[in-house]
């Protein structure tokens, strides 16, 4: 037994952490260069962000520490990291206004732990493929929508004024009002801010802007005392505490009903976030990733999350890219960063504190204005009405609704667009023409072969298309000239008990109409199904042409019992003729 566990651990290592099993030490300097650029990044990026979710500087700082080093250790990607996020910052912070109004703080670590519960219990199901039935659109949708929220809800920091949380509209009514309070020290700081990461970004190297402007903020905060002048620094929100990030269990008390719909939204962003981030990247290094193990490492990084003073996380976009971009090799630069963000929170704290407020919101102003994909917009636009649709509602979601509710908007139009294409299933009539048969139209009328009428069926044959195909086989026997029907299923996937009694019905009718139903080209599992639900006996095992090893031997096979079943009509010589032509063919192919 001994042996054997020694044996299976080098091959879970392997089959879980390949890029740590097969460490070399010239890795190291990658990885740490890369983590270093990710914490400049990840610092700015964690202050600006819990100002979004509505929750002091330190809880996004929290946020990016030790869930970081979880998420990276225990997810399949080797580059994605893990931490707060502009847009589920945005739903945290709607949310937790709403709902708890005496510590959003607690409020929030409930919610990370049941968003870490709910994606945990997800990966260990084995269901990291729901993210696949949530269209990219909504997303779009919800990002985009997430961009005006944000800069919407920064005009209050920009102005130094007060402000209300809700819709758009609420939002914008609560800023006007209060403008007569503006503070133009404040405006001048964030506008000038803005300016300064624009114009940044038009020289020819690539900047740290974020680490930067928060950097000369802190500065000019420091130098000038800015607080004499009323702005508003980040220690008068909360100071950040020095030190390793405490272990926090909420109360009992914190646990509402009301963040239940709020976690389950949570997680599908965060779940989907973190996906197409580590997809994106996996193309381009061609790491196989497991979506289940996504799953459970970004579930493991939510609950850290909850009992270290955080807020719910999921894969940085930005941050992940940059690791990427800056060489990391394994996920221990992901491992590292986190480390890093410990360390700037076991010395940095006072120095966080005197970031000035306007300066985030001039950042976050840039990040909203980021966030509005112009040319991924404006191809959705121009692709499938569903995908037109998807984006469109989920977008006006974000506006006129809460933001978690606009998530169920976009995933119930996902689940919609997924069912209408999945229950759509092509039939065609295949008429005889010469030595051939070719793919009409239902109304094009049989020249010569009236009497046996040929569908051929595309699709997945499950409940959902169960009516369309029994509407198609109506409308052939409809003719009264059609005295044997055969429908060809060789293209098709799925079958069910529900189609399997829609075609049984079908074929009933036809026998009391004195007439016949042949079903062609029915593949291994289906022909199986068919026996289990008693339709294979009740249909006549004469009447059922499984698969054959020769392409169309079934068909010609169902094709010449047609013609022995209805005798002499018109169109028997030109089917005779096709035969003899299709038999020739095999008999010269076999030579």
């Amino acid at each position: 037994m001994g042996g054997m566990l020694i044996a299976y651990g080098p091959c879970m290592l392997n089959r879980f952490f390949p890029d740590l099993v097969q460490y070399r030490l010239p890795w190291l300097r990658f990885d740490f260069t890369a983590a270093l650029a990710v914490t400049f990044m990840a610092v700015p990026q964690g202050i600006a962000y819990a100002m979004i979710a509505g929750l002091p500087p330190a809880t996004g700082l929290f946020a990016g520490a030790i869930p970081t080093i979880i998420g990276s250790l225990l997810r399949s990607s080797s580059h994605v990291v893990t931490g707060p996020t502009n847009a589920l910052s945005l739903l945290v912070g709607t949310a937790v206004a709403a709902t708890a109004t005496d510590d959003p703080t607690e409020a929030a670590l409930v919610l990370a732990l049941m968003v870490g519960a709910f994606q945990l219990g997800a990966g260990l199901l084995k269901l990291g493929a729901i993210v696949d039935y949530i269209s990219s659109s909504v997303v779009a949708g919800y990002i985009t929508g997430a961009g005006l929220l944000i800069g919407i809800g920064q005009l209050k920091n920009l102005t130094g004024t007060d402000g209300a949380r809700g819709n758009v509209y609420d939002q914008m009514l609560a800023w006007i009002e209060g403008l007569g309070g503006t503070n133009f020290t404040s405006v001048a700081l964030g506008i000038g801010t803005a300016i300064a990461i624009l114009l940044m970004r038009l020289l020819p190297w690539k900047l740290p802007t974020a680490i930067i402007v928060l950097g000369l903020g802190v500065v000019g905060s420091w130098l000038f005392d800015l607080g004499q002048y009323g702005v508003a620094l980040a220690r008068d929100i909360a100071p950040v505490p020095m030190g390793f990030p405490p272990l926090t269990v909420p109360s009992v008390g914190a646990f509402s009903m009301e963040l239940i719909p709020i976690a389950v939204a949570g997680t599908v962003l965060s779940l989907v976030e973190s996906s197409a981030v580590a997809r994106s990247i996996a193309s381009r290094t061609g790491q196989r990733l497991s979506s289940d193990q996504e799953f459970v490492g970004q579930g493991a990084a939510n609950l850290v999350a909850g009992l270290f003073g955080g807020y719910p996380t999921s894969g940085s976009l930005s941050r992940s890219a940059l690791n990427e971009r800056a060489g990391a090799r394994s996920r221990l630069g992901g491992v590292m960063a986190g480390i890093m963000m410990v360390l700037v929170l076991l010395v940095l704290g006072p120095i966080v504190d005197l970031t000035p407020i306007p300066v985030l919101a001039g950042l976050l102003l840039i990040v909203a204005v980021d966030l509005v994909d112009i040319r991924k917009i404006r191809a959705i636009l121009s692709g499938d009405l569903g995908d037109k649709l998807a984006f469109v509602f989920t977008l006006l979601g974000t506006w006129i609704v809460s933001l978690e509710t606009a998530i169920y908007i976009g995933v119930g139009i996902s689940i919609i667009l997924f069912l209408r294409r999945a229950r759509q299933i092509v039939v065609h009539k295949l008429l005889l023409d010469g030595d051939r048969f070719r793919e009409a139209q239902f109304s094009e009328p049989d020249q010569q072969l009236a009497a046996i009428r040929v569908l051929h069926v595309e699709g997945s044959l499950f409940f959902g298309a169960a009516s369309e195909l029994a509407d198609a086989i109506d409308d052939a026997i409809a003719d009264p000239a059609v005295k044997v029907l055969i429908v060809r299923l060789k293209r098709t996937h799925g079958l069910d008990y529900t189609t399997a009694t829609a075609l049984d019905a079908a074929h009933t009718r036809m026998v009391n109409e004195g007439r016949h139903m042949l079903l062609v080209g029915l593949l291994p599992e289906a022909m199986k199904l068919l026996e289990r639900v008693g339709v294979a006996d009740h249909f006549g095992r004469e009447n059922l042409y499984p698969t054959r090893k020769r392409w169309f031997d079934a068909m010609d096979a169902a094709l010449a019992d047609a013609m022995e079943r209805v005798g002499e009509v018109e169109g028997r010589a030109a089917l005779e003729a096709y035969l003899r032509a299709r038999r020739n063919q095999f008999e010269e192919a076999a030579v």
